[in-house]
């Protein structure tokens, strides 16, 4: 039996507890210890509250880099996370390296944890990641940028991350990353996605294993009384257009299940309706989905994964920009709408109009379902743990 350490450090959402939590599964059938770090413990408990492991806080960057431009690369996302400078990464690892110390794991498995899998080269300990895509960059060549901006910009901070990470890894006499991709990456990239999904177009041959997520568990969707189109919507309150949205579905005539964290924590609805119904807990996405008739989410790769196989056109409200990058992947496959540069002033009843009443929506997503459907996320998960126990032999 072996001690395998999986860790979540950067990004936001329940996708990245999610996909521990199956891998974790996984690895526990195999006969092995696992033990879990997280970024955040508290939105996670509900959804490893039955994981019957060690959960731990994991070491995270708790200050903020003034003066930079909006991040093009995640060698810029990383310059907010410690990389713009060695004596600050410095502390960061310490801390991952006291926690691998007392762990004594066998290997460790990052979820968007690249100071952990740093922490562990460090420590001549094998590594590997866990991706939906964004956070495990093509191999070998320079990072994609996200959005324009000058290449040598992206050139120097690119070679000034990279630099910082090598760095530190000098000073425990470890060997240094060749590319700044493999910071991301560890020994094992491991691609938690579907071609169409991936955010990297440019990546080449690749084996992906398709999405992990929590399809069990949620309540029973229940719906508004009529006999208009059945909306489920994951929303969040931080989304300036989350209102207007509700409120242009309303007005376009349908049933809405929507399920906003901020309501079901207690906070007031964005919109008073007999057509909407806030539901006080998470979802059943498998019940709800085999039942709507168009989904509205902020491209969560979980709630992408299952609107899809369920063939259910979606209408995206990307938050950041691993969202943004779905987002345009699916609208690229004709499945969903990436509403990323609208605003609350736009005219969402008819870009909602046009996804319920053009077939060419749904005949997509069922398109894109057809294509998947002997996916058994079981069995990827279970390939998922065999690749990483080659690491072990």
């Amino acid at each position: 039996m072996s001690h395998i350490h999986l860790c979540w450090e950067l990004g936001g959402g329940l996708g990245h507890a999610g996909r521990l939590k199956m891998l974790a599964q996984a690895l526990l059938a195999h006969g092995h210890r696992v033990t879990i770090s997280l970024r955040d413990l508290m939105h996670t408990h509900a959804v490893l509250a039955d994981l019957d492991v060690h959960k731990l806080q994991a070491p995270v960057w708790l200050h903020k880099a003034q003066g930079l431009p909006p991040s093009a690369s995640l060698a810029e996302i990383a310059f907010h996370c410690g990389y713009l400078q060695a004596s600050a990464l410095r502390g960061m690892v310490s801390g991952w390296r006291d926690l691998f110390a007392l762990l004594q794991p066998d290997l460790v498995v990052g979820d968007y944890a690249p100071t952990a899998l740093l922490a562990a080269r460090s420590m001549g300990l094998r590594s590997a990641s866990v991706s939906s895509g964004f956070s495990s960059p093509p191999p070998g060549r320079a990072l994609p940028a996200f959005q324009p901006a000058p290449v040598e910009r992206l050139a120097a901070s690119e070679a000034r991350m990279l630099a910082t990470a090598n760095a530190v890894l000098a000073e425990y006499g470890a060997q240094p990353f060749a590319h700044a991709a493999d910071v991301f990456t560890g020994d094992l990239p491991l691609l938690c996605t579907w071609p169409e999904l991936d955010p990297y177009e440019e990546r080449g041959e690749a084996q992906w294993l398709g999405p992990s997520f929590v399809a069990h568990g949620g309540i029973a969707p229940h719906w508004p009384e009529g006999d208009g189109r059945k909306v489920f919507a994951y929303l969040k309150a931080s989304h300036a257009a989350h209102g207007v949205v509700l409120k242009a579905l309303v007005e376009e005539g349908c049933r809405v299940l929507a399920y906003v964290p901020e309501v079901a924590a207690g906070g007031p609805p964005p919109l008073v309706s007999d057509n909407v119904l806030y539901a006080e807990a998470p979802v059943s996405l498998s019940q709800a989905l085999a039942q709507a008739d168009l989904c509205v989410c902020h491209a969560g790769e979980a709630t992408l994964a299952q609107s899809l196989l369920a063939g259910v056109p979606l209408l995206m409200l990307p938050s950041h920009t691993e969202q943004f990058l779905s987002a345009r992947r699916v609208a690229m496959s004709g499945a969903g709408y990436n509403a990323a540069l609208l605003t609350p002033e736009s005219d969402w009843r008819a870009m909602i109009r046009g996804l319920l009443t053009d077939p060419a929506y749904r005949t997509a997503a069922q398109a894109f379902a057809a294509r998947h459907s002997g996916f058994d996320q079981q069995l990827m998960n279970e390939e998922l743990a065999r690749q990483l126990e080659s690491l072990l032999t």
